[in-house]
């Protein structure tokens, strides 16, 4: 066995272990001194992003069960029923810290990661969503500027790997505030479909069973990204180049094919991408879920570089690697499959039923440890809390506070945020048509659907969250989050499901972070048990803060929903002229944490609108059930920017005019945020059997309008049509393409 190590106060400040940790090694090593392979292996797997030690205590209680979930958190990825024996399986991870260093590579080998999580499972990706936060990017400071740049390596980083992989990205969403000036969010989400009993789990069990290593040979690269990811930035955070992965998509779709082509065998046991910490992580969870010891041979492992250490294999995070769990006999039928797609394959150990994790390099034993306290006993933090001092005087003010602006200039105004604006220069960089089968693509509003040609039906998918409304009310806004994304997969036509999470939190060291996040938990929680959406996957990123400033509470969520007719996929926009223009429920004079406050005078301030689930989910009944019944033209909530910005992006992408009247308190009313609202197109012959389903179900219905014309007028605010559509469609291209 390797010699403990010295300068022992040293290593462990590197790998982010503290003294009291160490305590606890030492106790699972019986009193002996770990050396530096165990170290690192430690480091790994009790590193927050690994071992969720600040939030798992807050994440127990997650509803994860319903009729309709087949696998919920634990594995790679959720699963939930879809009917006629298919199944869709979905993630949401983050790639922040990389990203933040490293745009491209760091945004690239996120959605190969995400995109492993799922054909691990056994299932194709079929669908890619994104959920991209960024800081101020107007303007000519050097921050300003070096946010362009990040927006445009990220993007080009997501497009060049999905587009390589032939998987469609077919959505998500991309928002600006200067809390993300120094820690960008960079959220992957991507989905698959698998026959119901053709999944497969991470699982290592069998004694005698053989571990393969399959994919690409293992180099430095990302030597430490698990604890890096666990850790603020500072100003010398660009030195940590090195610990960012770099992808390659064409090897990772060589991968792919080559599971999928295993998974028609009965040849494995189970199987695990090689994500963060990678070697080390996948080895711990597989034997950890059965109770199973590894014997592992590091110098088996297919290497990229030479003088690699045992250290090295056990925690490089090179991108496109798998471990598999083989049955006894199967190991020259694996081979041969992965030799013929051209990928590295080799027989690295074996399962054995001492519990224990026992490491080989070259005949001499360099780590042996008990498994299940590693991937199981890292500590749970009970980390101080404290409400933060900025909520009471946010949430004190009103909108009332603030001068009167005329209604025209606000309306010119709000129309013109990056956030509002159509993010072409975005998704026309992503490949949304592969695979032939989206039907509700970027651009179109509210969520994005594909057919599945196997059963018939639609998948309608949505990730959402409002930072500002997470800033001024932690709780409210995270459940707010839930209740908008379940929202636009309900106005597609679709029945909300489940959702997958990534909670993207600053420091939890401080206790006013620790709260947030606490209190956002509490929100999804909530909003979830309520609206009956269990949560069946998901991923927590904290640290996200540079120089002491972290980023708004970021709880982005992806909703996903079925809709059991393809041909029944309702648009977000207008379809007809003539048609009558529905608003279904009530508009209060709502501008907590507005787009109204924010951009006419900079602030992030009132409480949150009030919501009732109740009311949300009879919103979502009327619109489901009228579509099913043909009665509904197309369907859009109304949210950021209130009615007279929804209404005005319908009109932009479907290049109709619009003339409206909305009875309001308040002539500024028609850019509230008041919650459960909808726009309804509905042919004449059709109004009176949507107003008294309306009606029916105790929701507030209002013709407001018809379909029409070449203006976009909302009460006493208008703008020529042609207008509308330049500032929507041509602001965010001519802001990001500015410095070149």
């Amino acid at each position: 066995m390797s010699q403990p190590v010295e300068n022992l106060d040293e290593v462990l400040k590197n790998h982010k272990l503290s003294k009291e940790e160490y305590e606890d090694i030492l106790r699972i090593l019986d009193g002996r001194h770990p050396n530096i392979v165990e170290i690192g292996i430690f480091s790994a797997m009790w590193s927050e992003h690994c071992s969720y030690k600040s939030s798992k205590k807050y994440l127990n209680g997650f509803p994860t069960k319903a009729p309709w979930v087949i696998q919920g958190p634990g594995e790679n990825a959720g699963v939930i029923d879809i009917g006629e024996g298919m199944a869709a399986v979905f993630k949401m991870e983050s790639h922040n810290h990389p990203s933040f260093i490293e745009p491209f590579q760091g945004a690239a080998t996120g959605v190969g990661g995400i995109l492993r999580d799922i054909f691990t499972m056994g299932a194709r990706p079929v669908a890619n969503l994104n959920a991209l936060r960024f800081g101020r990017v107007r303007g000519d400071s050097a921050v300003n500027k070096y946010q362009r740049h990040l927006v445009r390596g990220v993007v080009d980083g997501i497009g060049s790997y999905g587009n390589c992989m032939g998987v469609p990205t077919i959505g998500g969403e991309v928002s600006f505030d200067e809390s993300y000036n120094g820690n960008i969010l960079v959220n992957a989400f991507s989905l698959g479909l698998v026959r119901s009993d053709e999944i497969f789990l991470g699982v290592a069990s069998g004694i005698g069973n053989p571990v393969m290593y399959v994919g690409s040979k293992t180099g430095r690269d990302g030597l430490g990204g698990a604890v890096m990811s666990s850790d603020s930035f500072t100003e010398e955070s660009k030195s940590l180049r090195p610990t960012v992965q770099v992808g390659d998509p064409f090897t990772e779709k060589l991968l792919l094919e080559a599971c999928l082509e295993l998974f028609k065998t009965d040849h494995v046991v189970g199987i695990q991408d090689m994500g963060a910490a990678g070697l080390t992580s996948s080895a711990f969870e597989m034997a950890g879920k059965t109770g199973a010891g590894l014997i592992m041979h590091l110098d088996k492992v297919p290497a990229r570089e030479e003088g690699m250490t045992p250290y090295d294999f056990m925690l490089s995070e090179s991108q496109e690697r798998m471990l598999i769990c083989a049955k006894k006999g199967s190991e020259q039928a694996i081979i041969d499959i992965f030799e013929k797609w051209e990928l590295d394959v080799a027989v690295i150990g074996e399962v054995t039923d001492t519990q224990r994790m026992e490491l080989f390099w070259h005949g001499e034993q360099v780590c042996d440890m008990p498994i299940a306290p590693v991937s199981e006993e890292a500590p749970i933090l009970d980390r101080p809390m404290a409400r933060p001092a900025y909520l009471d005087e946010v949430n004190a003010k009103t909108v009332d506070d603030y001068a009167r602006v005329d209604d025209q200039k606000a309306y010119e105004k709000l129309l013109a945020p990056l956030e509002v604006v159509d993010k072409a220069w975005v998704y026309n960089q992503y490949d949304s048509m592969v695979q032939t089968n989206t039907t509700k693509h970027p651009g179109s509003l509210d969520a994005s659907c594909i057919r599945i040609k196997e059963n018939g039906r639609a998948l309608a998918m949505s990730s959402d969250c409002n930072p500002r409304y997470c800033y001024i009310d932690p709780k409210g806004g995270a459940a707010l989050a839930v209740v908008e994304s379940g929202r636009n997969v309900a106005m597609s036509g679709a029945r909300p499901l489940s959702i997958t999470d990534c909670l993207n939190y600053g420091n939890p060291e401080n206790p006013e972070v620790m709260w947030q996040f606490a209190q956002g938990c509490e929100g999804i929680k909530e909003a979830c048990l309520e609206l009956n959406t269990p949560v069946v996957s998901g991923n927590v990123s904290l640290y996200n803060e540079t120089n002491g400033v972290s980023v708004f509470p970021t709880p982005a969520i992806a909703m996903v929903g079925l809709n059991d007719d393809q041909n029944k996929v309702l648009p977000s926009v207008f379809q007809q002229e003539g048609n009558n223009i529905v608003l279904i429920g009530e508009t209060k004079g709502e501008f907590g944490g507005s787009l109204y406050l924010k951009e006419l005078f900079g602030d992030t301030a009132g409480t949150l609108p009030s919501f009732d689930y109740k009311t949300e989910l009879k919103l979502w009944e009327l619109v489901i059930e009228a579509n099913k019944a043909d009665l509904l033209m197309s369907a859009k909530d109304v949210n950021v920017g209130g009615i007279a910005i929804a209404l005005s992006k319908m009109a932009a992408v479907s290049g109709k005019g619009i003339s409206a009247k909305i009875s309001v308190q308040e002539s500024r009313d028609i850019f509230d945020e008041s919650q459960s609202r909808a726009l309804l197109e509905v042919r004449d012959a059709d109004l009176d059997e949507v107003l008294v389903m309306a009606s029916g179900l105790g929701l507030k219905a209002e013709v407001i309008g018809k379909v029409g014309g070449d203006t976009v007028k909302v009460n006493g605010v208008a703008l020529p049509l042609e207008k509308v559509k330049d500032v929507y469609f041509n602001t965010f291209k001519r802001t990001i393409e500015q410095d070149l």
